[in-house]
């Protein structure tokens, strides 16, 4: 890890339209060299993998949310809503993905999810979808991307609190709050359509309409276990959305058009990678967003000779990232550098070389 100089030294005023923001930066995105066959392949949609994956998640929150409610009022109770909150808030990856419209063929069965997910995770629908476009289209420029997960300089304390979802999750209440009473901000106006705006604050007022029923609920019944199923999971159980989600960008350059040096890609274990939908592949996600989460374990196959290694797990990443992060509180220019394969061996394949 070492300081670049001119990596964090600002991006275009934040007024221009995308057209002239991109004219402004002068450059093309990097993209991978992969033949058009290999990817037409792996752009291949399927009911059959998005069926397998999704249904299984459901049975697993129905039946974890079942043993939970059986166990209310018990000790085991709180390892049975760990393990319901843990899978409730894997929806943030499930929303993420059906955003692309990608986990299945059949449009109805993505937007059916994508909406459930969506509400699940507190992120409203309609205004997610354009967000996650612009943070696709300018990810981690500072000051269009929409989704920056960690500030600079970084602020440590709500990244440690965001495990309990206590700043994320509260700023999309206040959000969704608002925009249900039609309150919209300039920032929101900046890339949600106007034709959308109507058909996002009548999902807010849904969702209000939906968590004042389950308080309503908990307080017919006298018991709070209605609200245990109910958004609260985000705070609960959010844990493991945190850990894997701050491995995507965190620490890494701002600022640059090449993926493979604001993106990362992280060897985790099977059940995480059920859970995190493959997200872990992130830095090929980036770099063709319209290949299904199903298929980015093959897609990395195809193209790693062209990225910078993958990292071997968590701790070899957080262990890296954390350093960064902290010298980043005084060193908001500082970034973790990645070693780029760039020019061509006599074999075919690629010799790494350090970014400069």
């Amino acid at each position: 890890m070492s300081s670049t100089p001119g990596v964090d030294s600002g991006a275009p005023a934040p007024g221009l339209t995308d057209k002239a923001f991109d004219d402004a930066i002068g450059q093309q995105w990097y993209q991978p060299a992969i033949p058009r066959a290999v990817l037409k392949e792996l752009m291949k949609r399927s009911d059959i993998e998005g069926w397998r994956n999704f249904g299984l998640w459901l049975v697993l929150l129905v039946a974890s949310g079942a043993l939970a409610a059986m166990t209310w009022g018990t000790w085991w109770a709180v390892p049975a809503f760990f393990v319901y909150g843990t899978i409730y808030s894997s929806s943030d990856a499930r929303w993420h993905e059906l955003a692309h419209g990608t986990p299945f063929k059949t449009r109805w069965a993505n937007d059916v999810f994508y909406h459930l997910s969506s509400f699940m995770t507190m992120r409203e629908g309609y205004w997610w979808r354009w967000s996650h476009a612009r943070h696709h289209t300018h990810t981690y420029f500072q000051t269009r991307d929409p989704e920056i997960q960690v500030a600079r300089p970084t602020k440590v304390w709500p990244i440690v609190i965001d495990f309990l979802g206590l700043m994320g999750c509260t700023i999309e209440i206040g959000k969704t709050v608002r925009h249900a009473f039609g309150r919209v901000d300039a920032a929101t106006d900046a890339f949600l359509p106007a034709s959308e705006k109507p058909k996002m604050i009548g999902s807010c007022r849904i969702y209000l309409a939906v968590v004042i029923f389950t308080i309503a609920l908990a307080i017919a019944t006298r018991s709070f276990l209605p609200l245990m199923f109910v958004w609260t999971p985000r705070f609960y159980g959010g844990w493991l959305h945190q850990l894997l989600g701050l491995t995507q960008h965190a620490g890494l350059a701002v600022n640059v058009k090449d993926h493979r040096l604001n993106t990362r890609t992280v060897y985790i274990n099977p059940v995480f990678r059920f859970l995190y939908l493959n997200m872990n592949y992130h830095l090929e996600h980036h770099l063709l967003p319209m290949v299904p989460f199903h298929a980015l374990p093959r897609l990395h196959e195809a193209i790693k000779d062209q990225l910078p290694p993958a990292y071997p797990g968590l701790y070899a990443t957080y262990r890296e990232m954390l350093p960064a992060l902290w010298k980043q509180r005084s060193d908001p220019q500082h970034v973790i550098e990645r070693a780029l394969p760039v020019k061509r061996a006599p074999n075919g394949g690629f010799t790494a070389q350090p970014n400069a």
